[in-house]
């Protein structure tokens, strides 16, 4: 599954930049893939909750096939290739993901003991930071012998994904019979807004990427600024998963157990530091590198947020708090591409990396002022 999203992404991306060569557009295509994790977030959580969350794998990955196969198509010239396709395509993306992230994520903490989570979480993180680094880099290298290459590399990867979402085990469910009400949507927010410590945690991730996400900017920095062609794009887009793997493999065998907080927020500054560095290097090299502690730092900040979750949410409300999660992690994200996209389009790739930078730092500041709890923690 997420071999098939980093290859797509890459892909829609790359195509968009080189049909409008305008960084707005760029932008438009994270914020697409957000809107309707904003709009459905309670929908998806109480669905998770109620229904099976293996099928519920099953259908978007499907959905995410049927996708990539209209892609395919058009990229055959099948079908006409536009920037309104483009968009449409990303919505769609967007639709599926709203409800398989949080599926995902709660049938984790179901088929692992609790006492063996973090470090589980911290090896799942590994197999995803492998497939995000593996995919973009081949899917790069193929998108040079056509985007229909690519393009059917996903759509395999799709189902694939299909197949081994049908081998999980089913789960009992929780709330297979409990009424649906208004009042049962709401309750992942008033966990998190009633743990001050998960919201802290969460919110520094979501401004901080908001602020300092280069990623979708990368089109425009290998293009313009480093000179390089779609595979050393895919490089660039891999780097940040390097140091994510490199990190994840290390907390893996090494549990972060004590001084959580400082620990959190020493990897975000970092995040924060690395980030102006790219923005002002002009050398592939310092770049790679770069992006490739920038991982490094992120998947710190990610493993700890994530044991917060898993490890304080009942199994029956699990759905409901991933699917705000997954918003929050939406936002900072795919917002944060719309983000860089618009400040790209009035101040330059550069100059929008470097504020980033400068502002995720000035965010760390502000939340161990607000949150010292967090900051103070030692333990999960």
């Amino acid at each position: 599954m997420t071999s098939g999203f980093q290859i797509i992404s890459l892909a829609l991306a790359w195509q968009m930049y080189m049909l409008t060569r305008n960084p707005l557009d760029l932008g438009l295509v994270g914020l697409l893939q957000f809107l309707p994790k904003l709009f459905l977030v309670l929908i998806a959580g109480i669905c998770v909750d109620k229904f099976d969350r293996r099928k519920i794998l099953i259908i978007t990955l499907s959905l995410q096939a049927i996708l990539s196969f209209i892609l395919l198509c058009a990229s055959l010239d099948y079908i006409a290739m536009s920037k309104w396709l483009i968009f449409s395509i990303c919505i769609g993306i967007g639709l599926c993901r709203t409800f398989d992230h949080p599926a995902l994520q709660s049938i984790l903490p179901d088929i692992v003991p609790k006492e063996m989570l973090p470090k589980a979480i911290a090896s799942s993180a590994s197999a995803m930071q492998i497939a995000i680094i593996a995919a973009p880099a081949l899917g790069g290298f193929l998108y040079v012998y056509g985007a229909n290459v690519t393009y059917f590399l996903t759509f395999i990867m799709y189902v694939l994904g299909i197949i081994f979402a049908a081998l999980l085990p089913k789960l009992f469910n929780h709330n297979q019979n409990n009424p649906v009400t208004f009042k049962s949507m709401l309750m992942g927010l008033h966990y998190i807004y009633n743990n001050k410590d998960v919201l802290g945690a969460i919110s520094l991730d979501l401004f901080v990427v908001l602020l300092g996400g280069a990623t979708a900017l990368l089109p425009i920095f290998a293009s313009d600024i480093l000179y390089t062609s779609t595979f050393g794009l895919g490089l660039l887009r891999s780097a940040p998963a390097v140091g994510a793997l490199l990190m994840s493999f290390i907390l893996a065998k090494y549990q972060i157990n004590y001084k959580v907080g400082k620990t959190m927020f020493a990897a975000v500054s970092l995040f924060g530091i690395t980030t102006i560095i790219f923005g002002l290097s002009s050398s592939f090299i310092l770049s790679f590198i770069s992006l490739i502690v920038m991982g490094a730092a992120d998947v710190i900040s990610v493993i700890i947020r994530t044991s917060f979750i898993q490890l304080q949410t009942p199994s029956e409300m699990r759905g409901r708090v991933n699917s705000v999660n997954s918003l929050f992690i939406g936002a900072s994200n795919q917002l944060g591409e719309f983000e860089s996209g618009v400040t790209a389009q009035f101040f330059g790739a550069r100059l929008s990396v470097i504020l980033g930078g400068l502002g995720t730092l000035a965010i760390v500041g502000l939340w161990v002022k607000w949150f010292p709890s967090l900051l103070h923690r030692n333990k999960f």
